[in-house]
């Protein structure tokens, strides 16, 4: 998602005397459309998933505490008391614990009542930390890691470059849970092409039936001709589910996740719905939308690509 965070960002190519301007695309996850965007890095610190175009053209940067410290006084300074903060970009949570710290207090320092911290992080950056940090940045008020999972089926993410598998996924959110920490999970129906829907389906409702995220995003794959995916598609190598499998696939999902209060959001870039509730309160009727959907587009066969 993108556009501004509420006290004045825009997006921008650099950062200007009065406010901090966002560098490239504004992008977290729609149930953090409320909380105050904190921008602490610039791109990707890792940046070769094969699916994703969003940092390609950044060169990844910490930014300085200062820059970090000068926002926060400018929105304290326009009354701003926001109750939640989500940083960005990226992967924020691959930051050094001693950065992360030192960012979270000075937050703490200007928004005394903000309650939540949260922000996107890989599998990576997760195992990388100790039990004792990830403990130690609960305590000082980090509570949402939205992690990119993005599919159940570890002969894709090693195709995408994804950088992790399902059991490196598993023991990620189990040291994130055993720390307090919630994880939000974002996936991609479509990822693992065409006629590989249903088994990714049934993959993902088995791997978050048992890891419990508190919220899943999906943003059904588009494929974007600046991206490696694309090459794969020219090479031949990958040949793309169309968006009635996607939605299918999405259905499938849905079926079979059994998390209560999880909470969902699902948007499709050709398709003008969007699927979002909490399970297993809202099941039915969601499953009533992608059925209508998968009813109305049968036989149309178009590819999430252009």
């Amino acid at each position: 998602m993108s556009g501004s965070n509420g006290f004045g960002k825009t997006k921008s190519g650099r950062t200007g005397d009065k406010h901090m301007d966002y560098e490239g695309q504004i992008c977290r996850p729609p149930m953090e459309r409320g909380s105050f965007m904190l921008p602490v890095s610039v791109g990707c610190s890792y940046n070769r998933c094969h699916f994703c175009s969003l940092f390609k053209h950044l060169k990844y940067r910490e930014l300085p505490v200062e820059e970090i410290e000068s926002e926060l006084k400018r929105v304290k300074n326009l009354g701003g008391m926001p109750p939640s903060v989500f940083l960005g970009d990226g992967n924020a949570f691959g930051l050094p614990v001693s950065r992360l710290s030192e960012i979270l207090s000075l937050i703490h320092d200007y928004f005394p009542d903000c309650a939540a911290v949260d922000m996107d992080g890989t599998v990576t950056s997760i195992l990388k930390k100790t039990d004792g940090e990830l403990s130690m940045l609960y305590r000082a008020g980090v509570r949402h890691i939205c992690v990119g999972i993005e599919c159940g089926l570890d002969d894709v993410l090693k195709r995408v470059e994804k950088e992790h598998d399902m059991a490196e996924a598993a023991e990620a959110v189990k040291r994130l849970s055993r720390a307090g920490i919630l994880y939000d999970a974002h996936i991609m129906t479509g990822i693992a092409g065409h006629g590989r829907g249903q088994e990714n389906a049934d993959a993902l409702a088995a791997f978050f039936n048992c890891t419990k995220p508190s919220r899943i995003i999906n943003f059904s794959l588009f494929i974007d001709k600046s991206t490696a995916m694309y090459d794969d598609i020219a090479a031949g190598s990958f040949v793309p589910a169309d968006e009635l499998e996607n939605i299918k696939e999405e259905r499938r999902l849905l079926a079979q996740l059994e998390t209560e209060g999880l909470q969902y959001d699902g948007f499709h870039d050709f398709v003008t719905f969007r699927v979002r509730g909490s399970l297993p309160k809202d099941r039915n009727r969601m499953l009533e939308t992608l059925d209508t959907a998968i009813s109305e587009r049968r036989g149309e066969g178009a590819f999430a690509y252009a």
